[in-house]
């Protein structure tokens, strides 16, 4: 039920702003677009609850972050972005830190991890990636002023698809997990609507490993400012090459 209440609160916080936006503007291929897309994000949250089970949070984490790659090369491809020297040093440098706060995380290093095992990585990595490059192809090829009926669509889709699966597999009703999906909806969808908003302005080589990179930063003071959960000297590491990165991708 986590997943379902996450994606109903998103898709209401949506609407609300579409509909309280003067001059929010809708159409029939955004919403069909936002059908599609709905059905990446629900695929990709089971894909990434799949790889925790079989290749472990570390892993798994690893893989949704180095997805980041995927909308930066297709931005370079298609829409012909061009990354300069210290950037590309950046770039390498983010896949460094990725690694490292891989290693950090890392806590059963007996664990056998499979072929089929890095399949579901992959595909978690794929999904994730291509996700996360819909917010671009929107930017590049639909008027901003749908913005917020998109995001509304994503979710509303996502949470239409999410409650069917749940319904199929007769998922049982939990309370807690309901008010968790429910609180995790606000930063997800807030998250879509920021991000869209910086590739209106920022190149998407850099917006998407700074996002990445800031996410690993802030998971890491979250964690222990709240769960004081102290960093090891790898995951220490990790922090400083990744203020390292983004230092490289802004010039």
């Amino acid at each position: 039920m986590l997943i379902s209440s996450n994606y109903f609160v998103a898709a209401l916080i949506g609407f609300i702003l579409f509909i309280s936006e003067q001059g929010s503007g809708y159409s029939l291929f955004t919403f069909l677009f936002g059908g599609i897309m709905g059905a990446v994000f629900v695929f990709s949250f089971f894909s990434f609850s799949k790889s925790i089970d079989v290749a472990g949070t570390a892993l798994s984490t690893l893989s949704s972050r180095i997805s980041l790659f995927i909308p930066v090369i297709l931005s370079i491809i298609f829409f012909g972005e061009s990354p300069t020297y210290p950037q590309v040093i950046g770039f390498a440098v983010t896949g460094l830190t990725i690694y490292l706060f891989y290693l950090s995380l890392r806590r059963d290093k007996t664990k056998t991890i499979t072929l089929k095992d890095y399949g579901y990585l992959i595909v978690l990595m794929i999904g994730i990636g291509i996700a996360d490059f819909s917010m671009k192809i929107f930017q590049q090829t639909q008027p901003i002023i749908e913005k917020q009926f998109f995001i509304f669509s994503i979710f509303f889709f996502a949470f239409i698809y999410s409650f069917g699966v749940i319904m199929f597999k007769r998922i049982p009703f939990n309370k807690k997990t309901v008010v968790s999906g429910a609180v995790l909806g606000i930063p997800n969808v807030f998250s879509s609507v920021f991000l869209i908003g910086a590739l209106e302005s920022i190149a998407a080589i850099l917006v998407y490993p700074v996002v990445n990179i800031g996410i690993i930063l802030l998971t890491a003071v979250l964690a222990f400012l709240i769960w004081k959960e102290s960093l090891n000297r790898t995951g220490i590491i990790s922090l400083i090459t990744g203020l390292i990165s983004i230092i490289l991708l802004t010039l």
